[in-house]
């Protein structure tokens, strides 16, 4: 899959990192002090990547784990968020990541035991909490390179007060026949209409495929989570979102669902005009956005009621404290 490895030099003997090198022994190694130095570069042409990415293996430095913004959870006081790896394999249109960051290149960052310290000092004030996985990457995409199901799944099921979300849209969930089920492992699949998916969720597995995967995981007695997360506007966004509600929930064991979000598209004006400038004649940057404060979004009467809509919808089949509305993250 990789043609092209650079690898931190003091990553090169990290034993995650060797067993990568391993599994591509024909792909051209390049060595670096520090990633900055091939991901932060100026005037990278972030598509001409995106289509041939290359790998970056690196050591994360500084602090692993970091409180979520205010207003994001799904039902405890404390949550938290970390990155595994920078970037993501798919190609969505709304994808914040390709504003934020000037490469598309992946960074992996190798030192999982440096997340699993800083967590366990977290479990010791012997509270509930949330950590939050796939924020700037897809927690399984790339698993069969990663391991990171793999190795924080048993980590987790020794931890007595700490749950862990694994965001995605992968339908790679083979590792998860390896362990046993617990409640504090969360599976949240992230959904768009089928249209809309087709349209803007590039190299995603198709929606049927991930509520079939969703579904399978369920059965194994796995927590799932529904994530209609960003909510895109349609002019017919109701019968749209009307069928996928319905799709999503039918075939799914209720007693094994964790909890549904709803979050709104949003853009920092700043990363609007970087993402739009890769994509110019992408209608779907400029129709019924307008700058509201400092973001760019749909109109807040379109917002709230594309929000309530949808809330209506999940609520003929859960209960409403099971819905969280995330604006923030």
């Amino acid at each position: 899959m990789f043609k092209k490895i650079y690898i931190e030099e003091e990553a090169k003997e990290h034993f995650r990192a060797k067993r990568i090198m391993a599994k591509y022994p024909n792909a051209e190694l390049i060595s670096c002090t520090h990633y900055g130095e091939i991901f932060n570069k100026k005037n990278q042409n972030f598509r001409l990547q995106k289509q041939e990415p290359a790998l970056i293996i690196a050591l994360k430095k500084g602090a692993k784990i970091l409180p979520t913004p205010e207003g994001f959870g799904i039902g405890s006081q404390k949550n938290y968020y970390f990155s595994h790896m920078l970037n993501c394999i798919y190609d969505c249109r709304y994808c914040f990541l390709q504003g934020m960051y000037n490469s598309a290149y992946f960074i992996l960052f190798v030192n999982y035991e440096d997340f699993f310290q800083e967590i366990e000092k977290l479990e010791q004030d012997k509270t509930e909490k949330y950590f939050f996985s796939g924020y700037d990457c897809d927690s399984l995409a790339l698993e069969s390179v990663t391991n990171f199901a793999a190795e924080f799944i048993p980590f987790f099921q020794k931890l007595k007060y700490s749950k862990l979300e694994f965001r995605s849209k992968s339908v790679n969930i083979n590792i998860f026949k390896n362990f046993k089920a617990t409640s504090n492992i969360i599976n949240a699949f992230s959904f768009t209409p089928s249209e809309i998916s087709k349209s803007l969720e590039h190299k995603t597995p198709p929606i049927k495929s991930r509520i079939k995967a969703m579904q399978n995981l369920a059965k194994d007695g796995w927590k799932i989570g529904l994530r209609f997360d960003p909510m895109i506007y349609s002019e017919n966004y109701q019968e749209l979102y009307q069928s996928l509600v319905e799709d999503v929930f039918s075939g799914l064991n209720l007693d094994n669902l964790h909890s549904v979000s709803i979050g709104p598209l949003r853009f920092p004006k700043k990363m609007h005009e970087k993402i739009q400038a890769l994509y110019p004649q992408d209608s779907f940057l400029v129709n019924n956005l307008t700058l509201r404060g400092k973001n760019i979004s749909y109109e807040e009467k379109i917002e709230n009621e594309m929000e309530n809509y949808i809330i209506e919808q999940v609520n003929k089949f859960v209960n409403k404290n099971l819905i969280f509305s995330c604006k923030n993250f």
